[in-house]
């Protein structure tokens, strides 16, 4: 008996010490900063579809031809497809703009808001200025 209660107190303390960095990393004011929007426009060069957040990476090039690739965060699947978003809205070669809060550790990573497509659709991406979802 005194080994099952000694089982649980340790499952119960590895789940609680899980628990901060579970919710930090769904915590958007843990890794984007809101007082610090950007706006990108690049080629897309990959695009992953998947939970919890699709996401897809783009290159952009700055005045010296200077290439840089950013990881562009976006909402869940299923909060995209109800935006408007479809899995082919997105290809490796298209020119998009992102609207969007950069990584606080100053990474090539933000957080999108809207994406202008090709076609100028601009299409919600997942984010609100205080990072939560909006259906």
């Amino acid at each position: 008996m005194r080994r099952v209660a000694t089982a649980f107190v340790l499952t119960g303390l590895g789940l609680a010490l899980l628990a901060g960095p579970a919710s930090a990393h769904h915590a958007f004011a843990g890794q984007y900063d809101k007082d610090t929007p950007i706006q990108l426009t690049g080629i897309v060069t990959k695009i992953e579809w998947m939970n919890p957040h699709a996401r897809f990476y783009i290159d952009i090039k700055d005045e010296s031809g200077n290439v840089t690739n950013w990881n562009i965060e976006l909402g869940p699947p299923l909060i995209l497809r109800r935006a408007g978003w479809r899995q082919d809205s997105l290809k490796v070669g298209d020119q998009v703009t992102v609207e969007g809060y950069r990584a606080k550790d100053g990474s090539k990573m933000a957080n999108g808001r809207k994406v202008t497509l090709p076609d100028g659709r601009q299409v919600f991406a997942g984010s609100t200025t205080d990072g939560s979802p909006t259906p």
